[in-house]
C-alpha cells in the first residue's frame, strides 16, 4: 500500500476519534465546537481526483452524522467544502505548483496562505451546516455571527493541530 494512503488513513481515523471523543463532549461557550475533523479533507493531496475528493468528503461527513446524530447535516456541508475546495484553491494560489501528494499544508502554502484556504473553506462549512441546522432566514444576523465564531474557533483548532502534528525541518548547518 503506498505511503500517501496509508497516511490519510490513520489521519481519518484519528481525526474522527479525536473529534467525537474530545471535541464534541466539550462545548466552548455553550454552542462552539470546532469541527478539526475538516483537516482531513484540507490536507487531502492537491492532486486528488474531484469525484474521489467528493466521496471522501460525503463519508467523512457521514461519519460524524453517524455519531453526533444528525441525519446528514454533516455529509452535505462537508461535499459542499469539498466540491470548493479545487476553485479556492485556484482563487487564492493561481500560479501554485507541486508534486505528485502534495499536501496543502503550513509548507507549501506558508502561514498565511493556508489561514486564507483553511477559514475560507471552514467558513463555507459552517454556514451550511448552521443555515440547514436552523432551517430558518429569521434570525439570519445571530445565525451568521454563529458560524463566523464557529469559523474562527475551528480555524484555530485546525492550525493549531497541524502545528502541533507537522514535523519540523531540521535547520541547516552554517
Amino acid at each position: 500500500m503506498n505511503n500517501v494512503y496509508l497516511k490519510n488513513i490513520i489521519r481519518f481515523v484519528l481525526l474522527i476519534l479525536f473529534q467525537i471523543l474530545v471535541l464534541d463532549t466539550v462545548q466552548f461557550g455553550g454552542y462552539i465546537i470546532p469541527y478539526v475533523y475538516l483537516l482531513f479533507i484540507l490536507l487531502l493531496p492537491l492532486d486528488t481526483n474531484k469525484s474521489l475528493l467528493l466521496l471522501l468528503a460525503f463519508f467523512t461527513g457521514l461519519s460524524i452524522d453517524f455519531f453526533e446524530n444528525t441525519l446528514g447535516l454533516h455529509a452535505a456541508a462537508v461535499v459542499f467544502m469539498a466540491f470548493a475546495r479545487p476553485g479556492v484553491i485556484k482563487f487564492y494560489f493561481p500560479t501554485l505548483e507541486h508534486t505528485r501528494g502534495e499536501e496543502p499544508g503550513l509548507s507549501k502554502l506558508g502561514i498565511a496562505g493556508f489561514l486564507k484556504y483553511s477559514f475560507t473553506l471552514v467558513f463555507l462549512d459552517q454556514f451550511l451546516l448552521s443555515f440547514l441546522e436552523v432551517f430558518s432566514l429569521q434570525d439570519f444576523l445571530q445565525t451568521l455571527s454563529h458560524v463566523l465564531i464557529n469559523a474562527l474557533f475551528t480555524t484555530l483548532g485546525i492550525l493549531i493541530t497541524v502545528m502541533l502534528f507537522t514535523p519540523q525541518r531540521s535547520k541547516r548547518k552554517r
